[in-house]
């Protein structure tokens, strides 16, 4: 088995925050593999629950896993809605879910990462290449990348934070393929690499953009 150490000189310890879903699977099996110390949390289910949504939830789930070498987070959901009839409440699920509740890990997570630890937040393509029913995807990840880009010159103790933003995954195509026509997709294992890259890496405020 490969084994990937930290500049301290030994497996880190990463908690993995969405890790039930398709790319949190993959992320999460990747990091296994390079023989890590994972700790899996999601909204529901995993080793621990979260819900990214709620300061006191986050705060409750790193003061019970203690100190780590690494924060990613997988997690998120956004609205996809024609923009004709897209509300105002529909818009705000993505704000609240995928950008504010991955702003918060990090706000929050900072305190609870070792010093030259690193945070890895999630974005897509559609920040990059909009689609029809888009606008929500494509507003949130844009922040979210503003977001990493503006952190990485604040954050203390070395502390790096980075985002990846993959194509749609290979995995997910028979929920998401008529979202994305004439696109060419990504495996989850593939997309995984990237967030190796930014937790083993020296790199900060980057966006690691995996399948285009």
């Amino acid at each position: 088995m490969a084994t990937s150490l930290n500049n301290t000189g030994h497996d880190m310890k990463i908690i993995v925050i969405g890790a039930t879903g398709i790319l949190g699977q993959a992320v999460v099996t990747h990091l296994h593999a390079l023989g890590h110390d994972v700790i899996t949390a999601s909204r529901n289910s995993g080793m621990e629950q979260v819900d990214i949504r709620d300061d006191a939830s986050v705060r409750a789930l790193f003061v019970r896993t203690g100190k780590v070498d690494a924060i990613v987070s997988t997690a998120g959901v956004v609205s996809f809605e024609p923009l004709r009839s897209m509300t105002s409440a529909q818009f705000m699920l993505g704000l609240q879910d995928k950008f504010l509740g991955q702003v918060r890990l990090a706000l929050i997570g900072q305190d609870f990462v070792h010093e030259g630890g690193s945070i890895t937040l999630t974005t897509g393509i559609t920040g990059h290449e909009p689609i029809a029913a888009g606008a929500n995807a494509t507003a949130v990840n844009v922040g979210i990348e503003g977001f990493v880009q503006a952190a990485a010159l604040e954050l203390p103790n070395r502390i790096r934070i980075n985002a990846v933003s993959p194509n749609v995954l290979t995995e997910a195509l028979p929920d998401f393929a008529p979202y994305f026509p004439g696109f060419g997709s990504v495996s989850g294992a593939e997309a995984a690499r990237a967030y190796q890259r930014s937790i083993e890496g020296i790199q900060t405020g980057r966006v690691f953009k995996v399948g285009y």
